[in-house]
């Protein structure tokens, strides 16, 4: 059985004293165990350590937001970081192909793909992050679009390598908009990206976990996970509120 997993992409958000408060809110609203779930937090690379400290012993998995494409461990890449740098800090996740990364810097799924194989690499567990605009999914060809995206990962990888990755499905029109797919608009998705991956390996799509982002909430939550494709979300404002975030993780629960 699948277990959900909800992770908090911090963005470009957050400050020392910030962040401490943050956290220590959530390690007081979340159980001191899990059982049916995982959390875990990305936050800016700059924050990884003190995060990392933080976190320590709780039920809280670290992740990061980006790592370099290249296949080194170092080298003349001003402002990258990358994976083994990562996993030198015990970075559990690391987010790949996220729609912001895609867009404003122009990432191609090449990129994505090899920033999937880096991470890998160094035992990190990407989370692949696809997702359509307004415009593809008001003309019909979204699943088109969200599988060309799947493709190109899976023809550079091979779909073994799906074993140790999670998918994230964020609609591009729902992220920080407010909006939010239908928790039945979300699994008709969810089913139709299993479905992709059945077509390849029926056990991997079985344990695969694919989860929901886009204006993901307390509110909203519990109907989302109980939706059978739909394994936890990819949470972006929400997980800036120690309330709020510790709500959609009892959720999960």
């Amino acid at each position: 059985m699948r277990q959900n997993l909800v992770i908090g992409n911090w963005k470009m958000h957050g400050s020392r004293s910030g962040n401490e408060q943050l956290l220590a809110g959530l390690l007081e609203l979340l159980p001191s165990s899990l059982s049916n779930s995982v959390v875990a937090v990305c936050p800016p690379a700059l924050y990884i350590d003190a995060v990392k400290a933080q976190i320590a012993d709780s039920v809280i998995q670290l992740g990061a937001q980006n790592i370099c494409a290249e296949s080194v461990d170092q080298g003349a890449y001003t402002g990258e970081v990358s994976a083994k740098m990562l996993a030198e800090f015990d970075c559990k996740y690391v987010l790949v192909g996220h729609s912001e990364r895609r867009e404003y810097y122009v990432e191609s799924d090449a990129v994505v793909a090899n920033k999937f194989k880096q991470a890998q690499a160094q035992g990190l567990t990407p989370v692949l992050c696809i997702g359509e605009s307004l415009e593809q999914r008001e003309g019909g060809d979204y699943i088109a679009v969200l599988t060309a995206q799947l493709k190109a990962v899976i023809d550079a990888v091979g779909i073994a390598a799906f074993n140790y990755a999670v998918v994230a499905y964020e609609p591009i029109w729902a992220i920080g908009t407010g909006k939010t797919a239908s928790a039945e608009q979300a699994q008709d998705v969810h089913a139709a990206i299993r479905d992709l991956f059945s077509e390849h390996d029926a056990a991997i799509a079985e344990q695969l976990q694919v989860l929901y982002g886009g204006s993901v909430k307390a509110a909203n939550a519990a109907e989302l996970f109980a939706m059978e494709d739909i394994d936890g979300a990819l949470v972006g404002g929400a997980s800036l509120k120690a309330e709020e975030f510790s709500a959609i993780c009892n959720a999960a629960e």
